[in-house]
């Protein structure tokens, strides 16, 4: 029987409740790591994309050579750095003869294995190597386009595939609403092939249109390169139903007196017990308590003044 382990402090609880499910998900994290071999191209693109996702990425710089995500137990410590980080996506860079510069990117479930797409990338072309005005620059964090050209992305299954774990690496946090004026990024993923696409990070120019709405012209700022699919492994069903579970919309509890009017809006009832004033206990200091006694004695005195002069009358 497995032992449950409670916080031992205040910090502890805080952090396992940021960690544990929730109804509406925050960003999901990646993290980045490497194999024993790696290419300089292959660390380029891995810093790349770091940067790109910086805020929402863990970067290990040290090589791991028990990693084989495709292969049965090399997955082990894959998923170890997937809890220890709390990262629910991952970008795996390895080299070698048989798949020069290779990328593994997949998706975890429950810091399981769900999901894997394995891509060579070819024909990098890094940010330095593009000259644009550096004001175009798009800013850390912003909200990107991702755009999915092609026929391939609808007919191929392991581009549609590749289309769903690319959303979920650039796309970051999923939000209702969004401003224009905070988009600043476009990634443009072109199907080339029934195995090949082309991936281009560009920044949004925004131009007057004599319209409300602006023009957009795109400016390449790189990174760019060719992702070739070589193998890609897809969730079994029951993996799949138990991840794609959400959570049912709770009925909101009835609120006492309290409704709604279609003319005057919300209405509410107050509910004032009986006020016992007579029995309220007041302060002697009061002025209205002294005038009152002092009224109290003139009336007593005035009183007493009338029946002395009738007694003398008689």
């Amino acid at each position: 029987m497995l032992k449950i382990k409670t916080p031992k402090n205040a910090r502890v609880k805080r952090a396992l409740e940021k960690r544990a499910p929730k109804l509406v998900e925050t960003g999901k994290k990646t993290l980045i790591l490497q194999g024993t071999k790696t290419s300089s191209t292959l660390n380029a693109v891995l810093s790349e994309i770091y940067h790109l996702k910086k805020g929402g990425a863990v970067r290990f710089t040290r090589k791991n050579d028990n990693i084989r995500p495709f292969e049965s137990g090399g997955e082990t410590s894959l998923e170890f750095f997937s809890l220890k980080t709390d990262c629910s996506l991952f970008v795996y860079g390895s080299h070698s003869k048989k798949r020069p510069d290779n990328l593994v990117i997949g998706r975890t479930y429950d810091h399981h294995i769900y999901d894997l797409v394995e891509v060579g990338v070819e024909n990098f072309k890094s940010m330095d190597s593009f000259t644009y005005d550096k004001k175009l620059a798009p800013r850390v964090g912003s909200k990107p386009f991702i755009a999915f050209i092609g026929e391939g992305f609808e007919s191929v299954d392991q581009l549609k595939h590749l289309k769903e774990v690319l959303l979920d690496l650039f796309r970051g946090e999923v939000v209702e609403n969004l401003n224009l004026a905070g988009v600043d990024r476009a990634y443009v993923c072109t199907a080339l092939s029934s195995n090949r696409v082309l991936l281009t990070h560009c920044a949004l120019r925004l131009k007057k249109s004599g319209t409300l709405v602006p023009r957009m012209e795109l400016v390449e700022v790189g990174p760019s390169m060719d992702l070739v699919v070589r193998r890609h492994r897809l969730p079994n069903e029951g993996l799949r139903k138990e991840a794609m579970k959400t959570a049912k919309d709770q009925p909101k509890k009835k609120v006492k007196n309290v409704s709604k009017d279609a003319i005057e809006g919300k209405i509410g009832k107050i509910y004032i017990p009986d006020q016992k004033i007579g029995e309220m206990a007041l302060p002697n200091k009061a002025k209205g308590v002294k005038r009152e006694r002092r009224e109290a004695k003139q009336k007593i005195a005035n009183e007493r003044t009338s029946k002395k002069q009738k007694e003398d009358a008689e």
